[in-house]
């Protein structure tokens, strides 16, 4: 009597059966806290939004809980009366006015001196060796260390505040635009010389047109670095301007008034960057694709 197999010859034996676990797919994690990871546009203007609530509550929690004293911290209420009388009894409109002309008037100069120098200090290398030792050098020194000359030589009118935000802007300028146009691809330039372009013809066709995007952010991002010059230029011998109200309020201890001041500029420099990324990217969309 034969013995029989318990697996008959020819037959495939059946697949065990995967267990529940590993049959599923793995869940998709959520990504939002992700490194790099984007997220969407109304995520971010809440999350913008959210923070200068938390700040604002916060601020006022400290102040009209009693923790801080309103000599040194005017609170939110307070802050909003003192507002309303800058600008119903003492003219405010027009100190802004005077330090927007004066911000725009320093920065407009300083990026058409600047500019073509630092395109040529980045298309020609004998142009950056010649100035670059001396732009370096005078980049690191700061603004606020030329008022008293500046007084001494302009006076107290407004050539000295445009000559303050010209030299806090001009410098940095023309190194960063330097950078931005000797960083352009050597493969167009190499293509540019094959087509039969000369040297001012790489400058004018390849460099400029390549480099424009780069020198319009760094344009944007030193408008921001003009805001905090031009504070320091009204704070002495200024008779006008959101630095002499912060410099006439520090005197009478008056911290609302010096607080509205601060976030009057901070409004118009995020504004003012805005604008400025806007038009940028009205004018160099292709840059993004």
């Amino acid at each position: 009597m034969q013995a029989t197999s318990p697996i008959r010859s020819g037959s495939a034996a059946a697949p065990a059966p995967l267990p529940a676990a590993a049959a599923r797919k793995p869940a998709r994690r959520s990504r939002s806290w992700a490194p790099l990871e984007p997220v969407s546009p109304r995520a971010r203007w809440m999350l913008g939004v959210g923070f200068f609530v938390l700040f604002m509550v916060v601020w006022a929690a400290v102040t009209l809980g009693g923790l801080v004293s309103p000599t040194f911290l005017a609170s939110p209420v307070t802050m909003v009366k003192e507002a309303w009388l800058l600008f119903s009894e003492f003219n405010f409109i027009h100190d802004i006015g005077m330090t927007v002309w004066r911000v725009f008037g320093g920065f407009i100069l300083a990026a058409v001196v600047a500019v073509p120098l630092g395109i040529a200090m980045g298309a020609y290398k004998p142009v950056e060796a010649f100035l670059e030792p001396f732009v370096s050098f005078c980049r690191y020194l700061p603004a606020s260390a030329f008022i008293p000359l500046l007084i001494l030589w302009a006076g107290i009118g407004e050539t000295q505040k445009l000559l303050v935000i010209f030299i806090g802007s001009v410098f940095q300028i023309i190194l960063m635009v330097a950078v931005t146009v000797g960083g352009a691809r050597k493969d167009l330039v190499e293509a540019a010389y094959t087509l039969g372009a000369d040297s001012r013809g790489i400058v004018r066709r390849v460099l400029i047109p390549g480099a424009a995007p780069g020198i319009a952010e760094t344009l944007r991002l030193v408008l921001g670095w003009a805001w905090t010059y031009v504070i320091v230029a009204e704070l002495i011998g200024s008779s006008s301007g959101i630095g002499h109200m912060i410099t006439d309020s520090q005197a009478l201890l008056n911290t609302g008034q010096i607080i509205f001041g601060i976030i009057v500029i901070g409004v118009i420099g995020l504004i003012s960057d805005f604008v400025f990324k806007a038009i940028n990217k009205r004018l160099f969309a292709w840059a993004s694709l």
